[in-house]
């Protein structure tokens, strides 16, 4: 995302939407009531009137509506943006549907920006095009692969399969998890050159198998590749690989998986010692003390008025703001904890109802809150 140009007395973004994530990201910005202009088509109205409307020429033109609804697309990569024109050469008042795809330039007024907006903007500018990662775990019978690119995890393969363990020579057994072992090299060799970096996980010794075929069929992949264990395999390992933080490195970049390990470092951190506070009250609570160091907060959730004064505060505070999005296993998972939840700069405890929190000496919380 670039911003090509900001008026602070108007509210005025102007913005170039580069990547996927872009489009998300602008999905979350705009809200109903606020104005948004893009380069689109509508029919011309001056043809004569005869003429039948889905005859008519289509002219390209800029118009601006009122946004009334916004839907994203993530699958087919656009967001539409409906609602009635109020600036344009033509048919003010009537309804017209913007379609906005990566590459395209939108204007976006709004009154004014939350903290939560703000972060969502700051981190589509900081952003230099998306990362691709091609991420495999796989195990006999068992084996997803997907691709990350910025926000989104896009599925190239789910493959499962009944395969008779090695301990069933020759015949058809052998025969299955040959073809097994070529149809994952063959999906793996399709995705990684275009990618940035490989990685293949897994339980057993079929990653480093794999690897292998890979780096003889595709040697150039050496310095791309990386291999890592995990518990499990499937979608269950993609998971558990991107919250485990055993990939920061190869995964830098990548905000899906930023996402994912973050949410758990909010989960052990609750779990194991006070450095950690979830649900709205304790967030502000904390966020008011100046204990907080980085709010996760769905989605869904930065509009509300009392968790927008809260992202406020902490964005005054210097405290950084990470969105994350309510689909996927780290958005169910905060969602759980509250929708909300801040990794804290020191020892924090609640200390009841309505009191003030202070820094605490005494033991830490044994477990988290039933009510956050």
């Amino acid at each position: 995302m670039r911003l090509i140009h900001q008026d602070p007395a108007t509210g005025l973004l102007k913005l170039r939407l580069e990547t996927p994530s872009d489009l998300w990201r602008i999905a979350r910005l705009v809200r109903p009531g606020d104005r948004v202009g893009a380069s689109t088509t509508r029919r011309d109205p001056e043809a004569p009137e005869e003429t039948p409307g889905a005859q008519r020429e289509r002219r390209r033109v800029w118009l601006v509506v009122t946004a009334e609804q916004v839907e994203f697309h993530g699958f087919s990569k656009h967001v539409r943006v409906t609602g009635p024109i109020i600036d344009g050469p033509f048919d003010l008042g009537r309804h017209h549907t913007l379609d906005l795809a990566p590459g395209e330039e939108v204007a976006v007024t709004k009154d004014a920006l939350s903290a939560g907006e703000r972060a969502l903007l700051e981190e589509g500018l900081a952003a230099r095009g998306d990362p691709t990662t091609v991420l495999a775990t796989v195990d006999w019978g068992e084996s997803s692969i997907v691709r990350l690119r910025g926000r989104s995890i896009e599925t190239i393969a789910d493959v499962n399969r009944t395969i008779a363990g090695k301990r069933y020579k020759g015949g058809q057994a052998e025969k299955d998890r040959a073809a097994y072992v070529e149809e994952l090299v063959g999906l793996l060799r399709t995705a990684a050159p275009d990618a940035t970096a490989v990685l293949i996980a897994g339980p057993g010794f079929l990653k480093e198998e794999l690897t292998r075929r890979l780096l003889e069929e595709v040697p150039s992949l050496k310095a791309k590749l990386r291999v890592f264990p995990t518990a499990e395999a499937g979608r269950a390992g993609i998971d558990e690989l991107l919250r485990s933080g055993k990939a920061t490195a190869a995964l830098a970049g990548v905000a899906a998986a930023e996402e994912s390990e973050l949410v758990e470092q909010l989960v052990t951190a609750l779990g194991g010692g006070r450095r950690a506070a979830v649900g709205p009250v304790e967030v502000a609570a904390a966020t008011e003390q100046g204990a907080t160091s980085t709010i996760l907060v769905a989605e869904s959730r930065i509009i509300e008025p009392e968790v927008a004064s809260t992202l406020n505060l902490a964005r005054d505070g210097r405290a950084r703001i990470f969105v994350v999005r309510d689909e996927g296993d780290a958005g169910r998972r905060l969602t759980a904890l509250g929708g909300i939840g801040a990794l804290l700069r020191y020892d924090w405890s609640p200390v009841g109802a309505g009191a003030t929190p202070t820094r605490s000496t005494g033991p830490p919380r044994a477990a988290p809150r039933s009510g956050a």
